[in-house]
């Protein structure tokens, strides 16, 4: 009869430097949807010309899944868990 241990192997350097890139990747683009998000709900004090454009309910309403998004991407860059299963 053979145990079921779980162990994890050590990850390869190959390994550890996809998980540094994706999560600086995820890091990265978790800020940039943030900030979408932010100018998309708070466009009104940007003075920007896309104000007539853009300030309706329905882009504020995306503005806050932006928002949610970026923060999301953000927490999985800082969780680095792309290998486990």
């Amino acid at each position: 009869m053979e145990k079921n241990t779980s162990i994890k192997p050590e990850s390869t350097i190959k390994q550890k430097g996809i998980i540094r890139m994706r999560s600086i990747m995820d890091i990265g683009m978790g800020i940039l949807w943030s900030f979408m998000g932010i100018f998309l709900i708070f466009i009104r004090f940007f003075n920007s010309t896309l104000e007539a454009r853009f300030d309706d309910p329905y882009m504020k309403i995306f503005g806050v899944v932006c928002i949610f998004y970026g923060a999301f991407r953000i927490y999985r860059g800082f969780k680095k868990k792309y290998f486990e299963q």
